[in-house]
């Protein structure tokens, strides 16, 4: 029996633009905010309403490094990722906590462009961590016996 799942997917346009820190050993984190809307009708005035929730992201290492170069405010991108709570205790000793998504996999869906050069806006790219990090992508493409078998 599973002992449960935590996977998120999200599509949304990241509502600033990431912010970008390294970090000791040279490790990159980025963050940012996602919008993801839905549309409904409002039952009593039959009008259209949309939806709007934020979410906290938060990308590591190799993804960091793809969301410094091609993310910008307004950017539509696919997320897949983990919720994560983090806890810390403030200036007054008051604990203080922050849900976020920590991204495994991006896929930049176009949308808002900051730099025609770039591409056009219709271009998609998939990224996941192990294609963003040279130390995952060098582990998933190490020699294994098992890899080799015709079956």
């Amino acid at each position: 029996m599973a002992r449960g799942i935590n996977k998120v997917i999200l599509v949304g346009n990241l509502g600033k633009e990431p912010e970008v820190k390294l970090l000791e050993g040279n490790v990159k984190l980025a963050r940012f905010s996602l919008a993801t809307s839905e549309v409904y009708r409002d039952r009593n005035t039959n009008e259209e309403r949309t939806l709007t929730e934020w979410h906290n992201i938060v990308l590591w290492r190799g993804l960091a490094d793809i969301a410094e170069r091609f993310l910008h405010k307004g950017s539509q991108v696919y997320i897949e990722g983990k919720i994560k709570t983090r806890s810390w205790e403030d200036e007054n000793k008051v604990t203080r906590y922050a849900t976020e998504i920590v991204a495994d996999n991006i896929n930049l869906l176009g949308g808002t462009n900051r730099n025609d050069n770039e591409g056009t806006s219709s271009q998609s790219s998939t990224t996941s961590q192990n294609e963003a990090d040279p130390t995952a992508r060098y582990m998933a493409n190490s020699n294994n016996a098992e890899d080799d078998l015709p079956f």
